[in-house]
């Protein structure tokens, strides 16, 4: 059962396998906490397709240790979770992350936090939130005291996830939280995420942590035709969404002169950004198809792309899609980490694939098996032409709340019933469990 026609090759010995969640949108117990910006952000009519917010969620925060039980149950090496920064700010915050490790640690689960994924507490947005440079130094503080609390269990750390869909979608288009409209004036944004990133790597760092990543999106991108303003327009895309978050962690420079759009003493935040890694995370869905702008907005993959953008996302043609729309191509992981590999050398570290997976209804989803085992080859033949990858998360443990989506997309490898709660795994979840079985 654990593959389709063939086995799946086996990885090399000390690989990591696991799932991933996020705090925002499985814990719920929002009257636990302060306030982030996604729950003023939903509290907007409109925001939300759905109209839901994530005020329960999956109720993890109260039923964590029936989560980790289907962990455990699973077979997992590691459970890839985040931290809410607004619950660590609350008096007791930090004591659920404590039961929460302790738990993971009991079932032989190696816990794996992201201090970052997208829930800035509201008090700091007041302030601006990160296109103020205070926001980075606010957050190594926060770091440092979550690592001197869980330092002594977590041995592997994620400082931030996917910045550039956080600067994207939540300060350039205003699809997401904060909901920013602010196009190309949205890069300090990135700018003091990164810097944050680094700052946040030598607070772990002064802690005694010796496993610091960061989680990134990326996928490659594909121009629409040979043509030069698509071409011109895919470069673009890829330096905006690939190049810009990587090469600032990786070489230590911004691409393309990008650097004398961004705030402050660029070249000594550099510095700082560029704090070597013990791995290099990716988050990856999709290859993306763009093409020259086509003087009009376009609605894709439920965004939508402004005109004045130098850019089209397009359809890639003639391969399946997920409930969502996107484009299932597994073979972009593989392109994706061979590119990475041959651009950034000796200075790329070695890889964890810290996010992959796909929306799909049903409980008997046999679409997610087959996405799940293309990818796992596709990222074996990556491992095959000599990229040092070392781990695998799935994204998601179980259903949840997928942001301005709501709870139309489901992506667990366990159903949720969102009115009683009630956990139920998919046929991917004992897919995964029997590949894990045959890695061992």
């Amino acid at each position: 059962m654990a593959t389709q026609e063939h086995a799946i090759p086996r990885f090399p010995a000390g690989f990591l396998w696991g799932v991933s969640t996020s705090a925002h949108q499985i814990e719920g117990a929002v009257d636990e906490r302060e306030q982030s910006v996604w729950d003023t952000f939903t509290a907007e009519p409109g925001r939300v397709k759905d109209g839901s917010t994530a005020a329960v969620a999956c109720d993890h925060y109260h039923r964590y240790r029936e989560d980790v039980s289907l962990l455990a149950g699973l077979g997992v090496d590691a459970y890839r979770f985040s931290i809410s920064w607004p619950r660590v700010r609350s008096e007791g915050g930090l004591d659920f992350y404590d039961r929460l490790v302790d738990e993971l640690v009991a079932a032989g689960v190696r816990p794996v936090p992201t201090l970052f994924h997208w829930d800035l507490p509201v008090a700091l947005q007041a302030n601006g939130g990160w296109l103020e440079r205070d926001a980075a130094s606010r957050f190594a503080e926060y770091v440092s005291l979550v690592a001197d609390r869980l330092g002594d269990r977590v041995k592997k750390w994620i400082t931030l996830n996917e910045p550039a869909e956080h600067t994207l979608f939540g300060h350039a288009l205003g699809a997401h939280a904060p909901g920013k409209q602010l196009m190309f004036d949205a890069l300090p944004a990135a700018h003091h995420q990164l810097l944050g990133h680094g700052l946040a790597v030598q607070a772990l760092r002064a802690s005694g942590a010796t496993d610091i990543g960061i989680a990134n999106s990326h996928g490659p991108t594909w121009p629409a035709s040979r043509e030069q303003p698509d071409l011109e327009a895919a470069d673009f895309y890829d330096l905006l969404l690939n190049r810009l978050f990587a090469e600032p962690v990786l070489l230590g420079e911004y691409p393309s002169g990008l650097g004398e759009l961004m705030p402050g003493d660029v070249a000594a935040d550099l510095k700082i950004i560029s704090e070597p890694l013990d791995f290099y995370g990716v988050n990856y869905y999709a290859p993306t198809r763009v093409g020259a702008p086509q003087g009009e907005d376009i609605e894709f993959g439920g965004l939508t792309i402004p005109a004045e953008l130098p850019f089209s996302v397009q359809e890639i043609e003639n391969v399946p899609v997920t409930d969502f729309g996107w484009p299932v191509v597994p073979e972009g992981l593989t392109e994706l980490l061979t590119t990475f590999h041959e651009r950034y050398g000796d200075r790329l570290p070695p890889v964890v694939i810290t996010e992959n997976g796909c929306s799909y209804e049903g409980v008997d989803d046999q679409d997610r098996i087959a996405y799940l085992d293309g990818h796992v080859r596709a990222l074996h033949q990556a491992v095959e032409a000599g990229v040092d990858v070392r781990g695998y998360f799935v994204w998601s443990l179980m259903d949840n709340f997928e942001w301005a989506e709501g709870y139309a997309r489901r992506f667990g490898l366990v159903h949720v019933d969102f009115e009683t709660l009630a956990r139920t795994p998919k046929a991917s979840y004992a897919w995964y469990q029997e590949l894990l079985r045959a890695q061992r």
